[in-house]
């Protein structure tokens, strides 16, 4: 039998176990009224949860793909390089860049005659180009690249090579970052940048089928040939502006020389001239009457030829090639000079720019040789 101590601390706990229970359940009831009637207040007062934010880059490449791939069949800029870009430089679109002057990639003012805005940057209160869209500053920043002859090396890449292009910017001097390019490669990477790269031109919205864009863009086809039509990126401008020797059977009025090599530039025949040529024996050489030669090369007859120097064999063209849409000047050249390298009259580049012949190009200048 039980001793009458250990009874009396075996009712003392039954009924503090039972007092517990009852204490936990009281409790959890209240809790449970307390937590309904703090609910029906927050839905009266109109009160949720927010969810989670989404990642804004997610957000901006959802936003711009578009934008970049049809960039890149306009200028030859690869999708992801402008995307990445854009993503690095604005961040995401939120940068007061961005955010106020719509200038996703940084760009300073240079030669700019349009809006501008002033923030401290690698020195206090600098210069930078204003747009009224986001698109402006695509189509701008695209320009940036191709026109300037600092950049046109990159264009001889492939539009898949993103990491060559990642360094080839830093090395242009693009950015004063010493990590860059690393940084455009990995945003490229962590995000699947590279599949705009072989979007087709009309594929449109964002992520195409099964979240990617269908197609290829290339400068050839599988045969090695220059596709034509849509989803053809366009040539490297050092392709483009690349005199081109001209080959037998060609310009057949003038007659065919082993000795001297005839050249095309914008699809009109041209010599380099040698030492103690003069545009008078060169006209000769080829048939022509010395006026003629002068006015398809817009010069007078006492214009010295120095050895190296173009003369066209025929008047040059209204426009520059397709793609050869403008030339951002570096300081050194002429508006003759200029007309001369395009293959372009030089009462066109004046007319097209609205310039005296007088004036002298300043660095960063644009210079228009297509209307």
């Amino acid at each position: 039998m039980l001793s009458l101590q250990k009874k009396e601390m075996f009712w003392k706990s039954l009924l503090s176990g039972r007092v517990g229970s009852i204490i936990f359940v009281q409790n959890f009831f209240r809790m449970k009224v307390i937590y309904s009637i703090c609910l029906a207040v927050m839905v009266m007062v109109g009160v949720s949860y927010a969810a989670p934010e989404r990642d804004p880059s997610l957000a901006y490449i959802e936003k711009y793909s578009s934008v970049a791939i049809s960039e890149m069949y306009r200028s030859g800029v690869p999708a992801s390089i402008t995307l990445a870009q854009g993503l690095l430089e604005s961040r995401s679109g939120r940068s007061d860049l961005a955010v106020k002057g719509n200038n996703h990639f940084g760009i300073k003012c240079h030669d700019w005659k349009g809006p501008r805005m002033f923030f401290d940057d690698d020195a206090k209160g600098e210069c930078f180009r204003k747009y009224a869209h986001p698109e402006a500053s695509f189509k701008d920043h695209s320009d940036f690249l191709r026109y300037r002859d600092r950049y046109k090396f990159l264009f001889d890449l492939e539009t898949s090579d993103y990491k060559g292009w990642a360094y080839g910017l830093k090395k242009a001097g693009y950015a004063t970052d010493p990590k860059y390019p690393q940084k455009l490669i990995s945003l490229i990477e962590r995000y699947d940048l590279s599949r705009f790269d072989t979007a087709s031109e009309d594929s449109g919205a964002y992520g195409g089928q099964d979240g990617k864009h269908q197609g290829q863009s290339s400068r050839k086809d599988r045969n090695g040939k220059v596709k034509k039509g849509k989803n053809r990126i366009p040539e490297s401008p050092n392709v483009l502006e690349h005199p081109v020797p001209v080959e037998k059977g060609r310009f057949e009025e003038f007659k065919f020389s082993l000795s001297r090599q005839l050249f095309s530039q914008n699809k009109v025949p041209f010599v380099y001239s040698v030492e103690g040529e003069t545009y008078g024996s060169i006209a000769r050489h080829y048939d022509l009457f010395l006026g003629e030669i002068l006015r398809f090369n817009d010069v007078d007859k006492d214009k010295p030829l120095p050895p190296g120097s173009i003369v066209y064999l025929q008047a040059k063209k209204n426009r520059a090639a397709k793609y050869v849409d403008k030339y951002i000047a570096d300081g050194n050249e002429t508006l003759w000079e200029i007309s001369q390298r395009f293959g372009v009259k030089l009462k066109k580049i004046l007319e097209i720019n609205g310039l005296s012949e007088s004036y002298i190009p300043r660095p960063e200048d644009t210079i228009l040789l297509r209307k």
